[in-house]
């Protein structure tokens, strides 16, 4: 998933290595790439001997024309240097976004099929036995290890202690407070803000601090500013007194310096696929495409939902049969708990859970108000006392949410989407929420892997939002995958 606001990075020409490039920052950078490089070789080596030893175990590779001695070193380095080619080792896609697990398997493919095409021309006999399993175990080996690697640092920089860009925010005082909030939220992005820069005008009155921000110069002085406070990149956010032409003199002036220039620009939740930046008279302007509601890949995600709904009801049956079981014998009332909730387009439908309440949960639920523990329209309590026994542990684990796959099988909902509304809630939509119903509501979803009951009703309306915006087949598989951890780890259930 993409951060909620665009930085569009123009990068500057490395500087000496006493300036920004050579500080601990970026020390920590170049270390994190060193290792990148070491696991890729490891998994690589590995693919290519497994390879080797399914397809030639037996020793037939003996009366073979082709030497593997020679030919597996030489596509281990082909693969390095496609994978450096393609921005694998880009510091500007690497540990945060979609983009470096894209690259990396670009990378493998492209290699794949030039061997392919060049074996072809040049009449050479390499086993495609030994290649598809070289390749198919080198990508997925691949990306496992960048996302190990990832999840590793994206703890060590919520933790303070990971590499991190050393941020300079520039722009109106307004502006400098969102873009510093933004980058906030999501500290394993790996920005953190040292400092900002606002009008001559304001400096008295924030006097020096913009909340929690050291004030430390003007918009006349960035670079120097820059320079004090240790940074290694320049956020430009909103400004009337910056204007084209000072903001491309800002970026001469840090030529040399090895500091970046991005620019945080005033369009927020939309991800890096929808945009593309377009020259035109010299002016790069920022195309935005329309959210997709419809069309084949809503077709392609509807036929993957119910024919993994149909698989995962066959395969958990005797799990489902188990857990009716539980709740049956645990407390008095029905096995199952069938809700109605607002689906696409405001249809109403009844969505089907496991029951982890008394029989009488509803008419309990106006004692329990006063001690609503969210905002907004929900209600929540960490410890409701209309829970059973069998229902918190199903609750801990989301096993109470297993035969919604019904749900998905007969269309209603989907695997990945937005939190499914109660009428209740939907009746009291404003404009912009309303959005949540252009599309089904999932099982699981941005609010699922980021916090569930733990989410302010804002942050919940945000992530689903951003989705439903943003939707793409790659993005729901990353949150089916989350999910997993998410249970595991029972974030925000309750």
């Amino acid at each position: 998933m993409t951060s909620a606001t665009l930085l569009s990075p123009v990068r500057t020409t490395p500087g000496p290595e006493s300036g920004p490039a050579g500080s601990p920052a970026r020390a920590d950078e170049r270390a994190y790439i060193r290792v990148l490089v070491v696991l890729d070789t490891a998994v690589l080596t590995v693919a290519l001997l497994a390879g080797y030893l399914a397809r030639f175990g037996d020793g037939r590779a003996s009366g073979s024309e082709i030497s593997y001695v020679l030919v597996a070193p030489a596509l281990l380095v082909a693969w390095l240097v496609s994978l450096k080619a393609l921005g694998c080792y880009d510091d500007r896609v690497i540990g945060y976004g979609a983009d470096e697990y894209r690259r990396v398997g670009t990378a493998s493919l492209r290699l794949a099929g030039g061997i392919a095409i060049l074996g072809y021309v040049a009449d050479v006999n390499v086993s495609r036995g030994f290649l598809a399993i070289s390749f198919a175990i080198g990508t997925i080996g691949l990306e496992a290890t960048r996302f190990a690697a990832r999840k590793r640092l994206h703890r060590a920089r919520s933790r303070g202690i990971g590499w991190s860009r050393r941020v300079l925010v520039v722009g109106e005082a307004a502006h400098v407070l969102e873009l510093v909030l933004t980058l906030r939220r999501e500290p394993y992005a790996g920005y953190h803000v040292v400092g900002a820069c606002i009008p001559d005008a304001l400096l008295a009155p924030v006097a020096q601090r913009l909340g929690d921000v050291p004030v430390v110069g003007s918009l006349r002085g960035i670079p120097e500013a820059a320079e004090a406070v240790g940074a290694d990149t320049i956020a430009v956010t909103a400004s009337g007194e910056l204007t084209a032409t000072r903001l491309r003199r800002l970026g001469w002036q840090l030529e040399g310096t090895g500091i970046d220039l991005v620019v945080a620009p005033a369009l927020t939740d939309v991800a890096g696929p929808r945009i593309h930046t377009r020259p035109v008279a010299g002016l790069p302007l920022i195309h935005v495409e329309a959210p997709e509601f419809r069309g084949a890949r809503k077709l392609v995600k509807g036929f993957v939902d119910r024919a993994t709904a149909t698989v995962a009801l066959t395969a958990l049956l005797p799990v489902l049969a188990f857990l009716a079981l539980a709740i049956r014998l645990d407390s008095r009332g029905p096995v199952f708990f069938r809700q109605t909730r607002v689906g696409r387009g405001g249809l109403e439908f009844g969505v089907w859970k496991f029951r982890t309440m008394v029989v009488n949960a509803d008419e309990l639920l106006a004692e329990l108000v006063s001690r609503n523990e969210t905002d907004g329209l929900m209600f929540k309590m960490r410890d409701d006392p209309r829970i059973t026994r069998v229902g918190r542990v199903l609750r801990k684990w989301s096993l109470d949410e297993l035969p919604q796959l019904v749900n998905v099988l007969l269309g209603q909902m989907s695997l990945v989407g937005p939190r499914p509304p109660l009428p209740s809630e939907v009746a009291r939509y404003d404009g912009d929420v309303a959005r949540r119903l252009l599309v089904k509501p999932g099982m699981t979803g941005l609010w699922q892997v980021s916090g569930r009951s733990d989410l302010s009703w804002e942050d919940g309306i945000r992530l689903d939002l951003y989705y439903v915006e943003n939707w793409s087949l790659a993005a729901d598989l990353t949150i089916l995958w989350k999910t997993f951890g998410a249970v595991v780890n029972s974030r925000g259930a309750y």
